[in-house]
């Protein structure tokens, strides 16, 4: 049954351990940090279906960078159907994005979006100038993310800054879907089920950089 306040979807993979805790949205505190000289901005595309979120996925894992803030999304599905689509932070908490039972004015298709929501709960720990992070990660760059005129604003900010970015982007879409595809210093891949391991790879290869020793990780506060 769709709850509007509870987590949904399917249970999230456990990344204790492994990604550090994002700031929360109540936390509003500038921090002087020392960035890494190094960044990178990574965009995944491709059809539905090809496995972006998984292949991002399996990359912060392999990655262990303890300084990591974002969010990703999954599939909400009953009975064998989909029925919307789940957030979820880095530091694990989680909410609806999308879901058939959304009433409103701001729909995708049959989905209601619940815009409000994801501002108050997810756009704030992308602003790069309210946080630390070394790395941001961005699931997804989509037509129901870009509903929201704060979501927007703070992913171009992030993608002007020296911020490294770990992001999935929808294939077809205009204003900031293909925008944040010109971007200065964006490189895209195009990922499909026959060059996923080796897109994985050559990925990992440019975001080693952010790969921490297993001892030592602090959260990001």
């Amino acid at each position: 049954m769709f709850s509007p306040s509870g987590a949904a979807g399917p249970h999230p993979p456990d990344l204790s351990g492994v990604l550090s805790p994002s700031r929360g949205a109540d936390r509003p505190v500038v921090r002087k940090a020392v960035m890494s000289s190094k960044s990178a901005k990574i965009l995944l595309t491709g059809l539905p279906g090809c496995g972006k979120t998984t292949a991002l996925m399996q990359i912060l894992d392999a990655l262990s960078c303890k300084k990591a803030a974002g969010f990703y999304t999954q599939e909400i599905r009953e009975a064998g159907s989909r029925k919307g689509f789940s957030w979820t932070r880095l530091d694990g908490t989680s909410g609806i994005l999308a879901h058939v039972d959304i009433k409103g004015r701001c729909k995708i298709g049959k989905y209601g979006v619940d815009v409000a929501g994801f501002e108050e709960s997810v756009v704030p720990v992308l602003d790069s100038e309210q946080s630390d992070a070394e790395l941001f990660v961005v699931d997804e760059i989509g037509k129901m993310e870009c509903l929201s005129r704060m979501f927007v604003a703070v992913a171009r900010r992030l993608f002007s800054s020296d911020r490294s970015i770990l992001a999935t982007v929808a294939q077809k879409g205009g204003a900031l879907i293909s925008q944040v595809k010109q971007m200065p210093g964006v490189k895209l891949f195009s990922l499909t089920r026959q060059n996923r391991d080796k897109t994985i790879a050559e990925i990992l290869q440019i975001l080693s950089f952010l790969k921490e020793p297993s001892a030592g990780r602090r959260p990001v506060d």
